[in-house]
């Protein structure tokens, strides 16, 4: 079991949670187009005539969950953490972006938390391959994460960000800016030591 890899963990589940909410609305059929989801730093996405329409969700900044405070003693304690999420919609059509916007905010407003179980199974069906689906390794490494053990559940909140500091995030990322929301996502648990 690893807590190092709680936050590809997450990353995972919420890239898993867009991909089959927008399979299940049918958005592909409203923009024209296949639609994908990522989750990548924004300069790695095309931009421009090639574009994709696609949702991108980007892992730009982890902090200290301040309300789960570690209690006192000579014993390593779990490291809480808040995720903080960009959220971006692409596309090349006009009103793609939007669209997959509104589907995506529509999504996690509607899974404002993700259970024990439900991270659990995500993760399972994630990392284990089939006959018909070989798992890339990165997917693969997640069977050993214990994420899921770890908390019993983690909340999905809306970070709205000002617009100066949604300009300096895009800025900081060289990247062109794209229609985005951005979300916390607490708390998430890490060992608090290497011996742990």
């Amino acid at each position: 079991m690893s807590s190092t890899l709680a936050l590809a963990s997450v990353t995972a589940v919420l890239k898993h949670v867009l991909e089959n909410g927008l399979a299940k609305a049918g958005v592909t059929s409203e923009i024209g187009a296949d639609t994908a989801v990522s989750a990548m730093s924004p300069d790695r996405i095309t931009a421009g005539t090639d574009e994709k329409a696609q949702l991108n969700l980007f892992l730009y900044l982890v902090t200290a969950n301040t309300s789960l405070r570690p209690g006192l003693g000579g014993t390593a304690r779990p490291l809480a953490l808040d995720l903080h999420y960009l959220l971006s919609a692409y596309g090349a059509q006009d009103f793609q972006a939007e669209i997959l916007l509104g589907h995506a905010l529509q999504l996690l407003h509607g899974t404002p938390v993700l259970d024990r179980e439900r991270i659990r199974r995500t993760i399972s069906s994630l990392s284990h391959g089939t006959k018909a689906r070989v798992v890339p390794p990165t997917l693969a490494a997640l069977a050993a994460s214990d994420v899921a053990d770890r908390v019993e559940r983690i909340e999905i909140t809306p970070a709205f960000l000002p617009g100066d500091e949604m300009s300096k995030l895009w800025s900081a990322m060289q990247a062109k800016y794209r229609p985005s929301a951005a979300y916390r996502v607490s708390a998430v648990m890490i060992d608090g030591g290497a011996g742990a």
